[in-house]
């Protein structure tokens, strides 16, 4: 079976200087747009209690092109400008929403440069593209073909913090379902290790941010030598730069390959509902887990999974898969990370990772068949049998919850 969705593909390209004068103004012009018109939204609201609509905005922006002092504005191309104010729009309804939290400034030195483009703002000819107030295409690397047939409805182009050009055309695209399969799998999400599965496989933590570090320590103390604002900083902080994304490319392709053969060897994929970001107030773990990147590698699974019609289930957070033997039920008191394995009173020895993906295996099995949660249901009068113990034992053996 076939499905049709929306995907992007990114490309690397190399501008002429002419090309990258006329993009670095077009960021500058976004930055500022975006900036302005949340300080407009901001001060309306705390003065008089006033919200701005993405109409008001637009108008503010054809205001702001007819003054003296930004009328630089009027000289590149208005649909960035324009998609800036949409962001915009869309950041203020997540909020709204609370989704996310209050829009912020972008910084020139914080924020990816970026600028997105319409279909009215680009050519696309003959696999050629080029954008509004430039005269020649882009000259893109095309390190793999775009769909049979497919136009790109937006264009995005950006800069990273290394001085790298990419471009991103946002097509419709036909994924193909993968072939059914019988196999199901519990992920374990750790930091001595990767991932642990079920079927017991440890993948190892490359750990990329460690292996890096040495150089990456040199790169900034060379950029903490530079004086402010010289050019020898500029050039040591893309030094600095250049490491970073070294590390985040390697792990981005891991974390590819990693997830693309759990959901093609899989039908139902089981992970844990980790808070990755009360995790990290840890300033003990925080660096190991942000090097783990386990927000990516969910996020990968839901889209994948979604793409090729596999089934992901996550398993409540406060599931003690650690602590839960997967022999006897019995959940354990206490168990610290130093700790990676260990004996329960059944006598069944359990390797703390691999128990854990069993556990959430069995868990998330459980919440397929019968449609609810596994979250503990503590008893406050702490009298008798834990209710998280009873909780546990009935996800574990497909028992539903009455």
């Amino acid at each position: 079976m076939e499905r049709q969705v929306r995907r992007a593909f990114k490309y690397r390209f190399y501008p002429t200087s002419e090309q990258a004068a006329e993009l670095s103004r077009t960021f500058g012009c976004v930055r500022l747009v975006y900036n302005k018109a949340l300080e407009e939204r901001t001060r309306a609201w705390h003065d008089e209690q006033r919200r701005i609509s993405y109409a008001q905005s637009s108008a503010l922006l054809t205001q702001w092109k007819k003054t003296a002092e930004l009328a630089f504005l009027a000289e590149v191309s208005c649909v960035p400008l324009q998609q800036a104010l949409r962001h915009l729009q869309t950041a203020f309804a997540n909020f709204f929403a609370k989704r996310a939290a209050y829009p912020r400034y972008k910084s020139r030195k914080r924020s990816r440069a970026s600028a997105e483009y319409t279909r009215s703002a680009f050519t696309w000819r003959d696999g050629r593209l080029t954008l509004a107030k430039m005269a020649a295409p882009l000259d893109i690397r095309w390190s793999r073909p775009l769909p049979q047939g497919a136009e790109p409805s937006t264009v995005t182009v950006s800069r990273d913090s290394a001085g790298r050009w990419f471009v991103s055309l946002l097509c419709q695209d036909m994924v193909t379902a993968a072939p059914p399969r019988d196999a199901a799998v519990g992920v374990d999400a750790g930091i001595s290790t990767l991932v642990a599965l079920s079927s017991g496989e440890k993948v190892a933590n490359p750990r990329h941010e460690r292996r890096d570090r040495t150089r990456l320590a040199k790169a900034q103390r060379n950029l903490a030598r530079k004086a402010p604002g010289s050019v020898n900083r500029d050039k040591a902080r893309r030094r600095v730069a250049r490491v970073h994304v070294r590390i985040a490319d390697r792990r981005r392709a891991l974390l590819h390959k990693l997830s693309t053969r759990l959901v093609r060897e899989n039908q139902t994929l089981v992970i844990e509902d980790l808070t990755v970001a009360n995790l990290l107030k840890n300033h003990k773990l925080a660096r190991a887990i942000s090097d783990a990147a386990w927000r990516e590698l969910r996020f990968m699974l839901e889209y994948k999974c979604a793409w090729y019609g596999r089934d992901l289930v996550v398993v409540d957070r406060w599931f003690p898969s650690s602590k839960l033997c997967g022999a006897c039920g019995t959940v354990r008191g206490k168990l610290p990370l130093d700790v990676r394995e260990w004996t329960c009173g059944c006598g069944a020895v359990h390797d703390r990772d691999v128990n854990a993906a069993r556990n959430i295996l069995a868990a998330g099995l459980a919440v397929s068949a019968c449609g609810d949660g596994v979250r503990p249901q503590r008893d406050s009068s702490r009298a008798g049998r834990s209710s998280a113990k009873q909780e546990t034992q009935r996800a574990t053996a497909g028992i539903p919850r009455r």
